[in-house]
């Protein structure tokens, strides 16, 4: 299939008249718009962004084969073809899931809407303690029992998967928390992704880890969590629903916690709201790593 695919690309290149006229040089500005537009709105700040970037560098390998078939180094330009074949091949396996997920995000029913037709909402004023609300819910989940997945965006890399949720955008509080894991509710075997001061979407389905090494007595929330920290830079708070446990996964590492206390101070930490430099190191997670990533992030949306 994907020979196929590779021969129809290249019956059609070889059709086209490649003189530089102004015709020519207009149409390839205006493929050029449209790809950077997709890029901009769809794909940058998101984990498709990796994936993209594998892709354009499999095409730059591809047309490098092409050219050293043309000089006559065929061994080293057909072992380059053939290789890229096999990637190629093997890509359309891994990333099924991806592909699959982005599928499913153009056939929302509001996609046009949201991403092309929406006006631009004006910023709401009201400050959030963001810490204090947290705490407060998972007070509550933990005495009570009840199951909790909440991923705390600390760039936009979890885009690609709060986009396929239930859309809540809305001011984040302890009610709002609870409502939406309370039991009978249909989002509450979902991971509620929060960012900033808001809960972005609820419901959302994350990937489990495949870490064979993990014990069996992680549920699906704990290996969701621990799944999506190790695609992203986000921290998964999870609460367990046999046992009240409270835990955060962050870069494939899960720890859970006895003290409030311990999980408020790494909540500011992971958050941003603390700049406590000699309490960092006191924590089983390396902040210091966390807080280069994010004065990073930080760094490149001021430069946008």
């Amino acid at each position: 299939m994907i020979g196929e695919i590779k021969d129809i690309l290249i019956s059609q290149l070889q059709t086209i008249n490649w003189s530089f006229t102004l015709t020519n040089v207009t149409e390839v500005f205006i493929i050029f718009v449209i790809l950077f537009v997709i890029y901009k709105k769809f794909i940058k700040g998101t984990q498709s962004e990796k994936l993209v970037k594998g892709i354009f560098i499999l095409l730059l390998t591809w047309l490098f084969s092409e050219f050293l078939i043309k000089i006559n180094l065929q061994i080293l330009g057909v072992f380059l073809r053939t290789m890229i074949n096999i990637i190629m091949f093997g890509a359309v396996i891994i990333f099924q899931p991806e592909i699959r997920r982005f599928l499913g995000y153009l056939g929302q029913s509001n996609f046009f809407k949201n991403n092309f037709f929406s006006k631009k909402e004006t910023k709401h004023t009201e400050k959030v303690n963001v810490i204090k609300e947290l705490i407060e819910s998972v007070k509550y989940l933990s005495k009570t029992r009840t199951g909790a997945l909440m991923v705390l965006e600390r760039s936009d890399e979890a885009n690609t998967y709060s986009d396929v949720g239930t859309q809540i955008d809305g001011l984040l509080s302890t009610e709002l928390i609870l409502t939406l894991f309370h039991p009978n509710t249909p989002l509450h075997d979902g991971a509620v992704v929060i960012a900033d001061e808001k809960i972005k979407s609820a419901g959302v389905l994350l990937p489990l880890t495949e870490d064979p090494k993990l014990s069996w007595k992680y549920g699906t929330r704990h290996r969701a969590a621990i799944g999506m920290s190790e695609v992203s830079d986000a921290a998964c708070l999870v609460v367990s629903e046999e046992t009240g446990d409270v835990s955060i996964a962050l870069d494939g590492t899960l720890k859970k916690y006895e003290d409030i206390t311990l999980l408020k101070h790494d909540l500011e930490i992971l958050l941003g709201y603390s700049d406590d430099e000699e309490q960092e190191n006191k924590t089983v997670f390396n902040f210091i790593k966390i807080k280069t990533k994010k004065t990073n992030t930080q760094n490149d949306k001021l430069a946008k």
